[in-house]
């Protein structure tokens, strides 16, 4: 009697360790503590780094190496925005300092989900104050490792 081991396919319940470092280390790291369970096609995990985990076995640890632009696509200039300081008092932060690095999370515009923006500049003339942020994924245009240990497949 034979006994073949679950492989990852869409749609899979997966318990898994994984990492996704860029060129200034790592951006997440769920091996130094709880695994991460999620299910692959809902969007929890690029579609390219989906296509990574599918077909492998229940028990595999591995790691990819991604070429720039490969996992989260090109860094894009469009989404570098100025937001006026006052935008952001009247979204509830009045007292807030910023650093450069700092990442605030935004409500969508239907205020069902969020989004994440990073800190980039600041700016101080006669328009007023203004904070520049990144709206693109922090290793958007980076060459990624994905490093992953598939601990369960339901």
């Amino acid at each position: 009697m034979t006994s073949t081991l679950a492989t990852v396919q869409p749609g899979s319940f997966l318990t898994l360790h994984y990492r996704m470092a860029g060129p200034v280390g790592d951006v997440i790291n769920t091996f130094d503590g709880k695994p991460a369970t999620l299910t692959l096609g809902t969007g929890e995990l690029s579609p390219t780094l989906e296509a990574y985990l599918l077909g492998l076995p229940e028990g595999t640890h591995t790691t990819f190496e991604l070429p720039a632009g490969t996992a989260f696509g090109p860094h894009n200039p469009a989404m570098l925005q100025w937001l006026a300081r006052q935008e952001l008092i009247d979204m509830g932060e009045p007292d807030e300092e910023y650093a450069v690095g700092d990442v605030l999370q935004f409500p969508t515009p239907d205020g069902k989900g969020k989004f994440a923006g990073s800190v980039q500049d600041f700016r101080s003339d006669e328009k007023g104050d203004a904070v520049l942020f990144d709206f693109n994924h922090p290793l958007a245009g980076r060459a990624v490792t994905f490093e992953v240990h598939v601990i369960g497949i339901l």
